[in-house]
């Protein structure tokens, strides 16, 4: 008897509470369990447990997953210290079964990656190929123990990333007024994720930027991050399930799990971990590389697990000559010298033409930026150059000056 009148009252109870409005969570979503200290650098956080584990412990979880996806800082070394163990103990686990993909490359580049991965190009030609320092500009020295590994083990590269020019039209034209066949160039998208939608909101909160700069930028943003995650799709649909991916990314597009991982999981419902870094120790110089953003409230954790890492610098970032460069028949033409520079301290001149490095020619900027940034301070070279039709060779010894946007 009394069964009888507790299934309609569960019911009811059930109706009544889907009916009600959300209520406040009970704990924080993003780290449902407090760990038992404050983080310090060197820790790796379980966010879903708040428990701390060994690297070990954090690898162990990560070669049983078929995706891994490690969000970078991209400027940061540690980040990239971090994501060169995980495709090493992926390899470890899984040896010839083990891909990298990339941001950082768009699927144009394919061949160039597949020739740099078979071991058919000198890194500077590999470069230079890819177009390096147009198409992603951070300096190569953060990817090159991850590239140079991939290619000494054999690992295929993938490309992940849009076309450049598709994400510029996009960013200026709402997506049913692109031409026929432009629209044939977009995946399958899900215009309609509120958390993303809620973070390109905060990026623009404070900035009179305007209603179009926004959508413009969601447009993007969607693009982006449903580009990424079709061609890991398609790929992990032709390899099968022994085979391994690790992911890097701008943390943005890997944190929380709705950008990339999502997406991907919508078209291939593969095993993933999500694995991310947190600057404890940020140097006031680098201060202004934070965005100050006043992020939503989600309603999940950021990743699985989390490196505590200090912001720092690379070891040998590269030297800088200071000057502003046009190319120019026959060399690289002094368009501008920085005051106080390596350049203006060696006597180097508005109108120069620089045409020799250490006797190796500069015909275009790559030359020069690739051979700068194999050096340090304290290294010198022999910089050769026509001025009024007179042919010059000066001695250079670099020491440490003000670097300043823009300067070769």
């Amino acid at each position: 008897m009394v069964l009888k009148y507790l299934f309609p009252l569960l019911i009811m109870l059930m109706t009544l509470t889907a009916c009600q409005p959300a209520k406040n969570y009970l704990g924080n979503p993003e780290l449902p369990y407090p760990p038992e200290h404050e983080p310090v650098i060197g820790d790796i956080l379980h966010l879903p447990t708040g428990v701390f584990v060994t690297e070990q412990q954090m690898l162990e979880q990560a070669v049983r997953s078929q995706v891994v996806f490690v969000g970078e800082t991209h400027d940061n070394p540690a980040s990239h210290r971090l994501q060169e163990t995980v495709l090493a103990a992926l390899q470890q686990h899984n040896p010839g079964r083990v891909a990298l993909a990339m941001e950082m490359f768009t699927p144009n580049q394919q061949p160039v990656l597949d020739r740099w991965a078979a071991g058919e190009l000198s890194e500077k030609d590999f470069l230079k190929e890819v177009d390096w320092y147009q198409n992603w500009s951070m300096n190569f020295a953060f990817y090159r123990g991850l590239l140079t590994y991939s290619r000494d083990h054999g690992i295929k590269i993938l490309a992940l990333n849009a076309d450049e020019a598709l994400k510029r039209k996009v960013s200026r034209t709402p997506f049913e007024e692109l031409s026929s066949e432009e629209q044939q160039l977009l995946p399958e998208m899900d215009h309609n994720d509120i958390y993303q939608k809620a973070t390109s909101e905060s990026f623009f909160a404070g900035h009179p930027m305007g209603q179009a700069m926004l959508e413009g930028f969601q447009r993007v943003q969607t693009l982006w991050d449903e580009t990424m995650a079709a061609n890991l799709a398609a790929y992990l649909q032709q390899q099968g399930t022994g085979q391994q991916v690790l992911v890097v990314a701008g943390g943005n597009h890997v944190r929380y799990g709705f950008g990339i991982p999502r997406r991907m999981y919508r078209r291939v419902p593969a095993s993933y971990v999500l694995i991310g870094s947190e600057e404890l120790d940020i140097p006031e110089d680098k201060q202004d590389r934070l965005m100050k953003v006043e992020k939503p409230n989600y309603p999940m954790v950021p990743y699985h697990f989390i490196t505590f890492t200090a912001y720092e610098d690379l070891p040998n970032p590269g030297v800088k000559l200071g000057v502003m460069l046009e190319q120019s028949e026959g060399g690289l033409l002094v368009k501008g010298v920085v005051p106080g520079s390596n350049a203006e301290q060696n006597g180097i001149r508005e109108n120069d033409l620089l045409t020799r490095i250490d006797s190796l020619p500069l015909v275009e900027n790559f030359d020069l930026v690739y051979e700068l940034q194999q050096k340090k301070t304290g290294d010198s070279i022999v910089l050769e150059l026509q001025r009024d039709g007179e042919a010059l060779s000066l001695p250079i010894t670099f020491v440490e000056v003000e670097s300043h946007h823009g300067m070769k």
